[in-house]
């Protein structure tokens, strides 16, 4: 299974996530000429060769009209910073951070004008769709943050040329990359504040913040600025399937891409291509024995523990003490909801005690699609990996369509797997 990991020890940001990407191609100048045929009004891609602690990666720059607009990890930084903003070579052009002169030289875009934007661009429609998704995913934070409607929402740093170039860049690298699973690390979110134009905020900002919900993260002891910006969260958000360490791989192609601050560790995202093995998870098993419950009693424990979201919980009779028939209650579950299987298998047992195994889950990569029969749409549920393939009919779609026409099932399957 082809495979990225995007490690992110420190952070994540567009422009950063679209360099590493551009370095796992062969010829990198090529593709940042594709970049540049998307037809962005008045912006070039522009690819250098960067050094962070004798690290040698990859840099993507934004030109607009000529000029190269800060990205959004500078423009959110702490003021300490400050002077050595000013004399760091990646900041040579005169821009000041004064939030009066940001308002001046920025555009505060609506997600309309975003979507006009988005749709003037030379690129196939999945893509559009793509950087469509990942600014929504930023206007449901900045809403919820705000308290304003979604469609009232005005982009201030993400709206910017630079953030949605470097949105397009990322959409448009993975699809050329087409990875079957995207892996990322948890992620550095930075400390201290950021300044923005609403003002000087905690760190991470708080749409960052909502961005990253349900997304391992951590804040850094040594660091006082913004490592992780709105637009970096919501495209890891967006296009990772696992977070996650990296996962035992081949590694075929190892890429860096920096960032424009300078710190103690080298401030670069490493991306790593490689294969994988087929879906694997680790899960618990959790066990215990029941002999003084109905088979009511432990058929509704079972439907609760799979409504607690247990993978799998299955039964299986035994001889238990004092030659009693019993149950032995298998509870298959992910080791981030055990505390709450527990709780759940002694709320609904009389079981008083419960043993656990850690166990190595393997499974087939698992799709659903809709075909077209004379019917209407059915869904096809697809299984394959480990040189396997299979597929089988949605058995409630075709219950339904049975119940309609009078066919058995076994019937309306062979017609519709025939055509």
């Amino acid at each position: 299974m082809k495979t990225i990991y995007f490690e992110c020890k420190m952070g994540a940001a567009g422009d950063m996530l679209g360099a590493a990407l551009l370095s796992l191609f062969d010829d990198p100048l090529a593709v940042v000429e594709e970049l540049n045929a998307i037809g962005i009004k008045d912006v070039t891609y522009v690819l250098e060769d960067s050094i962070k602690c004798g690290i040698t990666g990859k840099h993507l720059r934004v030109m607009v009209n000529g000029v190269e607009e800060l990205p959004e990890e500078v423009q959110h930084t702490h003021n300490e910073d400050m002077a050595e903003h000013e004399h760091s070579h990646e900041h040579s052009h005169n821009h000041s951070h004064d939030h009066e002169e940001a308002e001046h030289h920025h555009a505060h875009r609506t997600m309309y004008e975003i979507e006009d934007i988005i749709e003037n661009m030379n690129l196939a429609k999945d893509i559009k769709s793509d950087i469509r998704e990942v600014y929504e995913l930023i206007a449901e934070a900045e809403s919820e943050v705000h308290g304003v409607p979604v469609d009232k929402i005005h982009f201030h740093e993400v709206g910017n040329m630079d953030a949605i170039a470097d949105i397009t860049a990322v959409c448009y690298l993975i699809h050329k990359l087409s990875p079957d699973k995207i892996v990322v690390s948890p992620v550095n979110v930075g400390g201290g504040v950021v300044k923005t134009s609403h003002g000087i905020l905690p760190v991470p900002a708080p749409a960052t913040a909502l961005l990253l919900k349900e997304i391992p993260s951590y804040q850094s002891e040594t660091i006082k600025s913004e490592l992780c910006t709105p637009t970096g969260a919501a495209l890891i958000k967006y296009f990772a399937d696992e977070f996650s360490v990296q996962p035992v791989m081949a590694v075929e192609k190892i890429g860096y891409g920096t960032g424009n601050k300078d710190f103690p560790q080298a401030n670069v995202i490493r991306v790593i291509q490689g294969e994988t093995e087929d879906d694997s998870e680790q899960v618990l098993e959790l066990v215990c024995n029941i002999d003084d419950m109905t088979a009511e009693e432990i058929g509704f424990a079972t439907e609760m523990l799979f409504d607690a979201g247990a993978v799998e919980v299955y039964t299986v009779s035994a001889d238990m003490k004092k030659n009693r028939p019993g149950t032995v209650l298998y509870c298959i579950c992910s080791q981030d909801i055990r505390d709450h299987i527990l709780e759940q298998i002694f709320k609904y047992t009389t079981t008083l005690g419960v043993r656990e195994n850690v166990c190595n889950r393997y499974i087939l990569t698992r799709e659903v699609k809709k075909i077209d029969t004379p019917y209407g749409e059915v869904r096809k549920k697809y299984a394959y990996g480990y040189n396997v393939s299979r597929s089988k009919l949605e058995y409630e779609d075709l219950a339904g369509i049975a119940r309609r026409t009078g066919k058995s099932i076994i019937e309306l399957r062979k017609e519709i797997e025939e055509k």
